[in-house]
């Protein structure tokens, strides 16, 4: 039996947050996605963006209220942070922190700058998290869908009293309530959420992905059929996992894909790549790799400029490209307009 409590919307009270002012700090993919969610969740909320900014002028195309960072603070009663990690205390340094007074609920949705301290709050704040399990495009596409993600929440600091109570009452606004909300720690969250996207959801997939497809084209095989069979069916396959387990996946696919899952994954996969994945593990437990990052971004950045553009130069990514401008599957309900969100 598990002791896991999922909290749905039955279980809160969204009139809550409905009682909160609520300013967005930016209007990335989840400022974009938890702030239109809010706001048509009839909650009061205004976006702090830096004036004149791109980010402005497409948050003032939807029709929403923006302010500049500081008189959004002073205006409201929760302070939702939601841009970059590596340029969050900074701004909260200069722009946030001045301006936060007693009582205000200073929230996150990564738990990264808390935890690792280049944040650190007054004492006279709450300090609270809300976590779709999602880029902000799907938290958006998922309520307008009259679904939702779920939604981690986490208190770190509990200065009113309530804080559980209005950051159950937040993740139910942007939807998150229909599917599940879990509690957890800003601890957990952050450890958890950089193993899982270095291990396996960006990196771990991104260079496996990289490295199938070098084998298949430098064999002599089309580098198109190379793209059809590592990157297109992937998707085709984290579906059914995603709905099923791994279970549902090997009860679609043939007998000969799963004999294979079987008998030839542990060859790709093996005890070398756990012990590894625990070396990642490790560097983000005693903080390794948050200074790294932090130290790699405010420098410049340009080893990871570097780094991204060798990877948007892949000749996947040529292939992928070409493919997906000739077929149909892509041309419609595309989540992102980078002109728009």
């Amino acid at each position: 039996m598990s002791n896991l409590k999922i909290y749905l919307d039955k279980d809160i009270d969204l009139n809550i947050i409905k009682t909160k002012k609520i300013a967005v700090i930016g209007f990335g993919s989840q400022g974009y996605g938890q702030g239109l969610n809010l706001v048509d969740s009839g909650c009061d909320v205004v976006f702090g963006l830096r004036e004149n900014g791109a980010s402005a002028q497409k948050a003032k195309d939807y029709g929403l209220r923006v302010m500049s960072i500081e008189d959004a603070v002073k205006y409201a009663d929760i302070v939702q942070i939601l841009i970059p990690d590596e340029v969050q205390a900074k701004v909260y340094a200069e722009s946030i922190e001045p301006n936060l007074r007693e009582g205000q609920y200073l929230m996150f949705s990564h738990g990264f700058n808390i935890h690792y301290g280049f944040i650190k709050p007054k004492e006279n704040v709450n300090v609270i998290m809300v976590a779709p399990k999602a880029p902000g495009h799907t938290v958006r596409s998922e309520y307008v869908a009259k679904k939702g993600v779920p939604s981690l929440i986490a208190v770190e600091k509990d200065f009113s009293g309530d804080s559980k109570e209005v950051a159950l009452s937040y993740a139910s606004a942007i939807g998150s309530g229909r599917t599940g909300i879990i509690e957890t720690s800003f601890r957990e969250e952050t450890e958890t959420d950089l193993f899982g996207e270095q291990a396996v959801l960006c990196g771990g997939c991104d260079f496996l992905i990289k490295k199938a497809f070098e084998t298949l084209v430098e064999a002599g095989y089309s580098p198109y059929m190379a793209y059809f069979e590592v990157c297109h069916e992937l998707k085709l396959i984290v579906d059914l996992i995603y709905q099923g387990g791994i279970e549902d996946m090997h009860y679609s696919v043939s007998n000969n894909a799963e004999y294979g899952d079987y008998t030839r994954g542990k060859l790709i996969i093996d005890d070398s790549v756990k012990a590894r994945m625990k070396d990642v593990l490790t560097q983000i437990q005693n903080g390794n790799y948050a200074r790294e990052f932090m130290s790699e971004m405010n420098s410049g950045g340009n080893h990871f400029k570097e780094l991204r553009t060798k990877s948007q130069e892949h000749q996947i990514e040529k292939i992928g490209s070409e493919i997906r401008s000739l077929f149909m599957w892509n041309k419609s309900d595309r989540l992102i307009d980078k002109a728009k969100n």
